[in-house]
């Protein structure tokens, strides 16, 4: 389970001196920051291998790094199909983050969306939105990879509104925009949460083949190989909070 947050500040930056994944020297506020978090591997940019994936832009990688989105509070979108590295090079930003002293928190969506739940069963989802409101950066991991229990939709359009234009946001997903309304199992929820993830955003699509096949190329079918997503639509008109659902008429997405 992939799990990564960290509350840094200061020269945190100095802790990372070496060059490549396997020789970076991490201070005791990294060292700290990793140890929360439970992330037990170390993603770098310069550790991603864009020679493999010819359809992404390295320049616009790097030009991310430069963390410029964060302090105009914008909406990262890396999409693609499983295996392309996308988490790679959310975690490796996440990383270059952290270096310059921004405040992170990374998860999943099912991770985001459980917590959500479990503090609305405690009479607690305002505390837990203010929790999550507060990291300058917020790294939402594999939209569209696990069905969303009904009424996750919602909660995590809360979490959304409440960061909207206040707090930039990274969300890595397999699936096209197109095909939100059946992750989250509404489409008037997938409308409004659009709504606000495309109106300042930075889309990313990768239409490369998984990295974790490549040795086994030959035995994937090429129409899965050469699967890409489908390209961004233009934002949705539609603005406001999604209208009030039943539980039993949501749908798992």
């Amino acid at each position: 389970m992939r799990s990564f947050r960290a509350e840094v500040s200061g020269r945190v930056g100095d802790a990372f001196d070496g060059a490549g994944e396997q020789n970076l020297h991490l201070g005791l506020c990294i060292k700290t920051a990793l140890t929360l978090a439970r992330l037990t591997t170390i993603k770098t940019l310069a550790g991603f291998d864009f020679a493999f994936q010819p359809s992404l832009d390295r320049q616009r990688i790097l030009a991310l790094a430069e963390l410029t989105f964060i302090e105009r509070a914008e909406v990262v979108h890396l999409l693609g199909p499983p295996g392309t590295g996308k988490t790679h090079l959310a975690s490796a930003l996440a990383i270059e983050a952290v270096k310059a002293g921004r405040s992170v928190h990374f998860s999943t969506l099912a991770d985001i969306v459980a917590s959500l739940a479990e503090a609305e069963r405690e009479g607690k989802l305002r505390e837990r939105i203010r929790y999550l409101r507060r990291p300058q950066l917020l790294v939402v991991d594999e939209i569209g990879y696990l069905p969303i229990t009904p009424g996750g939709g919602n909660l995590f359009f809360q979490l959304v509104n409440a960061r909207y234009e206040k707090g930039a946001m990274m969300v890595t997903s397999n699936r096209g925009f197109a095909e939100w309304g059946e992750v989250f199992g509404d489409p008037a929820v997938a409308t409004a949460l659009l709504d606000r993830l495309l109106h300042h955003a930075v889309v990313i699509q990768i239409e490369g083949a998984s990295y974790r096949l490549r040795q086994h190329a030959d035995l994937v079918p090429e129409h899965v190989r050469s699967k890409a997503l489908n390209t961004p639509p233009p934002a949705p008109k539609r603005r406001g909070r999604p209208p009030a659902r039943k539980a039993s008429d949501h749908e798992n997405g």
